[in-house]
């Protein structure tokens, strides 16, 4: 795949872009671009939401965007919608969002709109909610995406439908049992599902059963059910690209993204391993609006993503 032209500085630089939006919209009501450093006053004073899902939501929304392009065909399901400042950094930045909501312009007036509204009384909800373009899985009550990307596909042959589901979603009863829809509905009448394990390791208070699995382990599951399982590290893009290659070459292909909770965040927070560890699954920096070095701390983060370089207030994305 590489061969054919694979362009991975472009999937970086959306997913640098994505990330620093979804930090944006979790802390900041104000000071969008860091054009001074920021204080107390620059941040919401109540903080809800989920960190340690976006990037690999960035991650796998980026590489599925470069493969597909603009196929008319290709929908994308998400199963963790707690992750939603995510999901809601991608609609914006592709103009969908906009199609919708006239004030959500991808510029400078339509960041500050989409980060000071997030998670905010009369604004965006902090989980993918029905005012999202084209949603039809909320994904806050976890477990339902895979079943969903079955029942879209159904009666479609031409349509592809990636879903993304959680490694804490996948303990679920029903994304289990939804995994048996790969022999019910594999026919030439219906679509293709894609699914795609996002294996970060831990959910909201510790491990994943999925991540405590041996490799061999998992991908025997997988291939138990019926799938073919493809195993790619999420920050590998060239990976990543040669396992959509032959996942649409395949018959019920099932990819597992490796990829650290939390990962561009935090590393450690008071003493505690944040990155790569449960404690980055809602908001890693709790005090942010009190705390001078937690309010340090999101300075560096935000900054380490170099937005400046991926956006300006005259050309906007240059990505």
């Amino acid at each position: 795949m590489y061969g054919l032209g694979i362009n991975p500085e472009w999937i970086s630089r959306r997913v640098r872009a994505c990330d620093y939006l979804s930090v944006a919209q979790l802390f900041l009501q104000s000071n969008f671009f860091l054009e001074k450093p920021l204080t107390f006053d620059d941040i919401k004073p109540r903080l809800l939401g989920h960190w340690g899902t976006c990037h690999g939501i960035n991650l796998a929304y980026a590489n599925l965007k470069y493969f597909y392009g603009k196929d008319p065909n290709f929908s994308f399901i998400l199963g963790p919608g707690h992750g939603f400042p995510a999901l809601q950094a991608n609609l914006f930045i592709d103009g969908d969002l906009e199609k919708v909501d006239t004030k959500a312009t991808p510029d400078a007036d339509g960041i500050a709109y989409i980060c000071s509204n997030f998670s905010w009384p009369g604004g965006f909800p902090s989980h993918a909610s029905p005012v999202t373009p084209g949603v039809i899985c909320e994904g806050g009550e976890l477990g339902y995406a895979l079943g969903t990307a079955y029942g879209s596909a159904l009666g479609h042959p031409r349509k592809t439908v990636a879903v993304l589901i959680g490694d804490g979603e996948f303990e679920t009863a029903t994304a289990l049992s939804s995994m048996n829809l790969c022999k019910l509905l594999g026919s030439d009448v219906n679509g293709r599902v894609l699914p795609v394990l996002h294996l970060n390791g831990y959910k909201i208070s510790g491990p994943t059963v999925t991540a405590r699995k041996s490799e061999r382990e998992l991908l025997e599951l997988i291939r138990g059910f019926g799938y073919i399982p493809l195993l790619v590290n999420g920050e590998d893009t060239n990976a990543f690209q040669d396992a959509l290659d032959v996942a649409s070459h395949t018959k019920n292909p099932f990819i597992i993204m490796k990829s650290e909770k939390g990962k561009t965040g935090p590393t450690f927070v008071d003493g505690k391993k944040v990155a790569g560890n449960f404690l980055a699954h809602q908001i890693p920096l709790k005090h942010a609006k009190t705390d001078p070095d937690e309010l340090h701390l999101l300075q560096v983060w935000l900054e380490g993503y170099r937005f400046s370089e991926l956006f300006n207030k005259k050309e906007g994305f240059t990505l």
